[in-house]
């Protein structure tokens, strides 16, 4: 299915702002487990905030790109039954799978709010022992910014699969035949996402 213009220039923003916040994090986590490893091996003292960071870091990370790996079909499946229906089995077996994962999706998504919620008066120790080293005084970041990961993840994750019920309609539904790419021209076997 094609895109109108303004929609299609939003999509392909989004995805290089993730793809970009992906690669930032892992640059960030690589440079710091290095001084780590450093500080600990060579100079003979660990940074006690390094673990901490890199951690919530990788946390962000998972989160935030497991949109771009369903919408990409990097997502292990089981695709026995898509490979024997038509076009518009597929399609069909994808719209009725898709409403018990945005269910589940959506009750993660609610109750990861609610327990990011309970933790508003919590700071970052790590941003905390930082920030205090740099300026003097603790930074006072909430540790409720580490656990609403979850929420985010999961409304971007409710996106992601609508997106692809949606955009795969047109094509499964008027019978026009696959080529093995999507949109971005990616391939896979069930044209870049999940059969």
């Amino acid at each position: 299915m094609q895109l109108p213009p303004f929609l299609s220039r939003l999509v392909s923003a989004y995805i290089q702002c993730l793809r970009f916040l992906a690669g930032l994090s892992m640059a960030i986590i690589v440079v710091v487990m290095i001084a780590q490893v450093w500080s600990r091996y060579v100079m003979g003292s660990s940074l006690i905030w390094a673990e901490e960071l890199c951690r919530y870091l990788l946390i962000w990370q998972t989160f935030l790109v497991l949109g771009l790996a369903y919408s990409k079909g990097e997502f292990v499946s089981l695709d026995f039954l898509p490979g024997v229906l038509g076009d518009k089995g597929k399609w069909l077996l994808k719209a009725i799978t898709a409403v018990p994962i945005v269910i589940f999706l959506a009750v993660v998504a609610y109750y990861g709010a609610d327990f990011a919620s309970r933790f508003g008066r919590q700071t970052i120790p790590a941003l905390d022992f930082i920030w205090e080293a740099i300026a003097g005084r603790p930074l006072g970041l909430s540790i409720t910014y580490v656990y609403i990961s979850v929420t985010v993840g999961s409304v971007l994750m409710i996106l992601h699969v609508l997106a692809d019920v949606v955009t795969s309609f047109g094509p499964q539904m008027l019978g026009a035949v696959q080529n093995g790419l999507d949109d971005a021209g990616d391939t896979s076997a069930t044209g870049g996402r999940q059969g």
